[in-house]
């Protein structure tokens, strides 16, 4: 099979998508089960995700009036801080790590065409805790990259900080020379984040998963064919980036106005159980209550099902999209994609069978 270039993938990944999810026998339960998978490893499981920092205010800080009360860090505050810091570091290496065995799960399910997902988690079990370990290296390593570009701002932030403690507000001319700067080093951090995603999950993740490669090789196999190929990977990355944020705007424009309408239909059937039990008493008041809730929460599981029917999808496609670009270049992942007998004459490969 020849190589496909990076527009050239999106047919193929597209007839994937959809005779995996929607030929017959077609199940909801399963469908479901399968997007929920997709759009959790897919849409929730980027290796590198930003965090944005949460902004806490004490009365009028902000503006430096008279009166304005100061931070006061205790050593029971301190402590109470990193314990917490710990805990969800804890539970964010959990997280990562069965999203990480959900993606080989997923990939052998794409790959192998089947939709029962145990098969895949149990099989790729040690595949999938190198491949965690190796990105938890590669993510503190990437926490130091970015440690040492910020790190010649920290004492502006700390004069900033101590300014605002001392009630004198914050100086605005500080803050402007400290965020120019920076705006380049965050674009450089958030492109340097994107190309390790997509390098890790894209391209080395297959040669965990086939050949049980260990970091070294499957960096030194990758860029091997990064070198060749220069102009179709980077032509893939940026699809790879485009086509998810024109599917979903396109998902938005189609449905935009039967959510509107959706969301009307909601709040009119709240607002009409609010009025009916406003003045009850007692039991009345209980039962108008549970009504309440019962209706938000059947809007929130409908809004839920929608979102996982509608996500699930575009995510699956975006595996596949990944899977048969590489595919077409990394021969034991093409002929598991597309056996001998689904390649066309052209070259170009065809649905595969379910």
């Amino acid at each position: 099979m020849r190589a496909l270039s990076a527009a050239e993938a999106i047919s193929p990944a597209i007839n994937r998508t959809r005779e995996f999810l929607f030929a017959p026998p077609f199940r909801w339960a399963t469908f479901l089960k399968l997007c929920l998978v997709a759009a959790i490893t897919e849409g929730l499981g980027s290796n590198f995700q930003s965090n944005g920092s949460k902004k806490h205010s004490n009365g009028d800080l902000g503006g430096g009036l008279p009166g304005a009360m100061p931070f006061h860090f205790s050593p029971m505050l301190i402590a109470a801080a990193v314990a917490m810091s710990l805990l969800l570091l804890v539970v964010a290496l959990l997280v990562f790590y069965v999203m990480t065995r959900l993606r080989f799960a997923y990939f052998h399910c794409l790959v192998s065409n089947t939709r029962l997902i145990k098969p895949g988690w149990s099989f790729y079990r040690p595949h999938a805790n190198r491949f965690f370990r190796m990105n938890v290296w590669v993510g503190l390593c990437f926490a130091l990259m970015v440690g040492l570009m910020v790190s010649p701002f920290i004492p502006g932030f700390i004069r900033l900080f101590r300014g605002i403690q001392e009630g004198r507000g914050p100086d605005f001319q500080l803050i402007l020379s400290l965020a120019l700067p920076l705006i380049p080093i965050f674009m450089l951090i958030v492109v340097a984040g994107i190309a390790l995603d997509i390098i890790l999950r894209d391209w080395m993740l297959p040669h965990y998963a086939l050949e049980d490669a260990t970091a070294g090789q499957a960096w030194s196999a990758v860029w091997e064919r990064v070198l060749d190929e220069k102009g179709s990977f980077l032509a893939y990355a940026v699809l790879r980036i485009v086509l998810p944020i024109i599917a979903f705007i396109g998902i938005v424009m189609v449905l935009l106005i039967p959510g509107l309408v959706l969301l009307g239909c909601v709040a009119g059937a709240e607002y009409a159980v609010h009025s009916a039990f406003a003045d009850a008493t007692g039991a009345s008041m209980a039962i108008g209550a549970m009504l309440e809730v019962f209706i938000g929460a059947v809007a929130l599981g409908f809004a839920l099902v929608i979102g996982i029917s509608i996500g699930g999808p575009v995510s699956t496609g975006i595996r596949e999209y990944a899977l048969v670009f590489y595919g077409s270049r990394y021969a034991k992942l093409g002929e598991t994609l597309f056996p001998a007998t689904q390649v066309s004459q052209a070259g170009l490969p065809g649905a595969p069978a379910d």
